[in-house]
């Protein structure tokens, strides 16, 4: 009986250590959730307690350089949402039925949203108030007021749709930045998110009766671009007609910067797309096959056009880089500008033991000045001075000039140039580099640089924001002009200004002339690649020489129309009729109030006709022969032609020469 009564008590005491350290247990456990788990778990409640719908702000407004026009704007719009648990099941069918008719929705799909188990639902973003306004009077009139949430939202819009795209770029359906300007300020852009915050439970129904919190949105800071509305229209509307009427299979693009801070007063590439409409085919060609292309071929073209060659593209400069060589040889003191029979071009140069030859080695240009040489664009005078100099001295050059770098323009996407080894350049390879071939620059690169000999020998960076305004305050934030050093002296950059305002007035860039206005220019024609037989064609003009206001940079890809593919004759007149639209816009003064009118004239047709009487028709319509392949005793009687460029009937200044075969 004793031990019975020993056993009952053994494990009533068990049984009570056992309750103890439970209850120790559970103690230990609610001072951990209390104590250590405490705050997590209390922010864990409130999110599911909490139903949040976000507010979206309004993206900042991206205004030209007047700050007057907008180009890029944020509309008004409204989203529409659903909580589930907040619709009464009798109206779940009406709800969805009329949801689905009122926005162009499948039924089923919205069906489906309305019924199902979660907090919020999304039926339709970014719709105009007209139709959401039909949604609420219907809500009224059917007494419907909890479970269908209408919410402020905005969308981009772009009022100008092609203009300046590549550089503004556009935004996805959540209002991010994806490309240009968008993407590249999207932190000042894209402002901060508000919120509407309601109690629910698991099902989204309310809980108490705390309504909802509203916690507003703050809108994105504004932009004021270097970008002027009026000069990027006139920029653009010449690079589509030279790229449509020169055949530019690839393209083109042109640059206008201000040279003495900076400023991109335009940047147009071509062919261009419509920002509103940034997935859609953006020639007529492709509109006819798009719905036949792959989802990789559609995604080719949209990124090719997408892209902003001014700053992405490398290419050969070709003669326009000669502007640097006689940059480095005046500042070295190595030559002068009107040195007359300094040089002399026999068809071409010995560079050790390769012959390379003058772009009119079959008439060599003879006894020379630099002046006369940079108007002739003579190969072989460069060759010379980049040899004088030398590889080390050239290439301290290059890098003050910036171009062994990227000039860090505010615009995503920008490519660097491709050199050579300092090291690995011999002779050869500095000689090709002095006339502007086997090395590739971007147009923004070469813009920058001889925006250096045009300001007086300062190298500026390229900017496209100048001003940011805050959305709250209205301050305004001025972007700093960037200075990065002395390049080459004050004396110097007057020299060579001087000798592209001879190119222009009697050599290679006749077509640029505008009446009263003092230009200056160099032409430039490179080869696309090796043995593509495709070209690149440019111009690079300067003005006003006396006071500089404006580098200009026309880049045409593979021109193969009638006009042909030298700068002089297809680049250089765009120039000029830029020039002849922007400079009275930018109220340049002229130099001389003459009404200076460049005659016009349309080129003969001289095919079949031998050499002399080519020569002779040429001449009696106020233009130049030049012949290729042929020597000097050519039999110009019993000789014919048989190519012209460009063509006949193409109108050209008086003076230009026709190239002939």
């Amino acid at each position: 009986m004793s031990e019975v009564k020993l056993s009952s008590k053994r494990k009533m005491r068990n049984m009570l250590f056992v309750c103890f350290l439970v209850l120790i247990c559970l103690i230990g456990r609610l001072g951990f959730i209390q104590f250590v788990q405490g705050a997590e778990l209390s922010t864990m409640a409130y999110r599911q307690q909490t139903l949040d719908r976000n507010v979206n702000p309004k993206r900042g407004t991206i205004y030209d350089a007047t700050g007057k026009n907008a180009i890029a704007v944020s509309s008004t719009v409204e989203t529409v949402t659903v909580n589930p648990g907040n619709i009464a099941k009798e109206d779940k069918e009406k709800v969805a039925k009329e949801l689905s008719s009122l926005f162009e929705l499948d039924y089923e799909t919205v069906l489906k949203k309305v019924n199902k188990r979660s907090s919020i639902e999304t039926i339709v973003k970014k719709v105009d108030k007209e139709k959401t306004d039909e949604l609420r009077k219907w809500m009224e009139e059917n007494n419907i007021m909890t479970g269908i949430n209408i919410d402020e939202d905005t969308k981009r819009y772009y009022p100008y749709n092609n203009l300046a795209s590549q550089i503004i770029g556009f935004c996805g359906s959540d209002n991010q930045g994806l490309d240009g300007i968008e993407a590249k300020y999207e932190e000042e852009l894209k402002g901060t998110k508000g919120s509407i915050q309601r109690h629910a439970d698991a099902k989204g129904g309310e809980i108490g009766e705390e309504g909802e919190n509203y916690v507003s949105a703050v809108d994105g800071n504004d932009l004021v671009l270097t970008i002027d509305l009026t000069i990027q229209s006139i920029v653009e509307k010449y690079l589509e007609e030279v790229c449509i009427d020169n055949e530019c299979t690839d393209g083109g693009s042109i640059v206008a910067m201000n040279p003495q801070n900076g400023d991109i007063l335009a940047m147009a590439n071509y062919p261009s797309y419509n920002l509103n409409e940034p997935y859609e085919p953006y020639t007529d060609e492709l509109k006819v096959t798009w719905d036949s292309l792959s989802q990789d071929e559609k995604t080719k073209n949209l990124q090719a056009v997408w892209r902003n060659k001014a700053i992405a593209d490398t290419y050969e400069p070709g003669s326009v880089f000669k502007l640097i060589t006689a940059s480095a040889a005046l500042e070295e003191g190595i030559t002068d500008t009107d040195n007359e029979g300094e040089f002399t071009c026999t068809g071409g140069i010995d560079i050790a033991g390769v012959r390379i030859k003058c772009w009119r080695y079959y008439r060599p240009h003879g006894s020379e000045s630099l002046r006369q040489a940079l108007m002739n664009s003579c190969n072989p005078v460069f060759i010379g001075l980049g040899q004088k100099i030398g590889v080390e001295k050239y290439y301290s050059y290059l890098e003050k000039f910036g171009l062994l770098k990227k000039t860090g323009i505010d615009l995503p996407g920008e490519a660097g140039s491709i050199f050579l080894a300092k090291d690995k350049v011999g002779p050869v390879e500095l000689a090709t580099i002095s006339f502007g071939q086997r090395f590739e620059i971007t147009p923004i690169q070469l813009v920058t640089a001889v925006s250096s000999i045009a300001n007086g020998g300062t190298s500026v960076k390229p900017r496209v924001v100048k001003q940011i305004i805050n959305s709250e305050t209205k301050e305004v934030t001025d972007v700093p002009v960037e200075n990065n050093g002395t390049v080459i002296s004050k004396e110097t950059s007057e020299k060579v200004l001087s000798m592209m305002e001879s190119v222009v007035s009697e050599g290679t860039g006749k077509n640029a002339k505008v009446a009263g206005y003092r230009i200056g220019g160099k032409t430039g024609t490179s080869e696309d690649g090796v043995n593509t037989n495709k070209y690149v064609t440019s111009f690079l003009g300067v003005a006003s020489i006396d006071n500089p206001q404006i580098v200009l940079l026309v880049t045409l890809y593979n021109p193969t129309g009638e006009g042909g593919h030298q700068g002089g004759g297809v680049a250089a007149p765009v120039g000029g009729q830029i020039f002849s639209e922007v400079l009275p816009y930018l109220e340049v003064t002229k130099t001389s109030t003459e009404e200076e009118t460049v005659e016009q004239v349309q080129t003969p047709d001289v095919l079949g006709k031998t050499l002399k009487e080519a020569e002779k028709i040429l001449k009696e319509s106020g233009l130049e022969a030049s012949f290729g392949n042929l020597s000097e005793d050519i039999d110009k009687e019993n000789t014919y032609i048989k190519e012209q460029t460009p063509s006949a009937g193409i109108v050209v200044n008086k003076g230009s020469k026709i190239y002939l075969k």
